[in-house]
This record gives C-alpha cells, structure tokens and sequence, in this order.
C-alpha cells in the first residue's frame, strides 16, 4: 500500500508541475509579439500539456483508484474529507480540461485573453493543493 501511495504521490507532483507552469508559459505568450517567440512558447506548451501534465494525471488517477479499491474506499467511504478531495479533483479535470483548451487557442493563433487572465489562473491550482492536502493529510471530517 505505501508503494501505491508513493508512486501516486510522485505523479501528483508531476501533474501539478505542469498546472503550475503551463499557465505562467500562457502568461509570457501572452505577452509575446514576435514570432520567434509565438512558435517557441507553442512548442514549450505543447511539450509540457502532453508529454508532462496528461501522463502524470493519468498515472495520478490509476494509482490513485488503485488506493481506493484495495484500501480507502472500505475504510473511508463514508468519510466527508474524501469525498470533498475527489470534489476537488472533478475540479482539478475541469481546470486541466481548459488548459488544453487555452493550448488550442494559442496553437491556432485566436487567443482571446490578456497576460492578466493567466496570471489569475496561475494561481488557481495552489487553492487545489492546498485544499486536496490538507483534506488527505488533516482529514478534518
């Protein structure tokens, strides 16, 4: 079970390295006017949503049902915390969703929001880990 919840844990933080990062790229392409830069930032993104974010929250998911079929759903299952983390990760699918959504957007050269709206959604998936932690760790209902 530990091994489960190390390598679910590894490919957390991989996953939130892309959340943390893909958006503060949209902030710098956003603010690109050159197309040197244009097509780096398009490579970079892209490098970044599919080699890095999707993997890692694919891997994330199967180790992390892997956890709750052989362990926490019979012992938590009716614990509110849990339930609330996994609200929290519907969330999390949301969020990831329109990244690659913004992705689309820029790849296609229709962006439609400033530097200023991706510094905003920068900063959306720390509210994510700081809740989803606290709910595994403090287990405060």
């Amino acid at each position: 079970m530990l091994w489960l919840k190390a390598l679910h844990l590894i490919f957390m933080v991989t996953w939130f390295a892309g959340l943390f990062y893909l958006p503060r790229l949209y902030v710098y392409h956003a603010m690109s006017s050159d197309e040197i830069s244009n097509e780096r930032f398009k490579v970079m993104e892209r490098k970044l949503f599919y080699g890095i974010m999707t993997p890692g929250m694919i891997v994330t998911f199967i180790f992390g049902i892997w956890m709750l079929v052989d362990y926490a759903w019979g012992i938590y299952g009716t614990s509110g915390w849990l339930h609330a983390k996994l609200g929290l990760l519907v969330l999390m699918l949301v969020y990831h969703y329109f990244c690659g959504v913004w992705l689309v957007a820029f790849k296609e050269d229709r962006n439609q929001h400033s530097h200023v709206y991706y510094r905003w959604m920068n900063e959306v998936p720390v509210l994510f880990l700081v809740g989803i932690i606290i709910l595994a760790v403090v287990k405060p209902f």
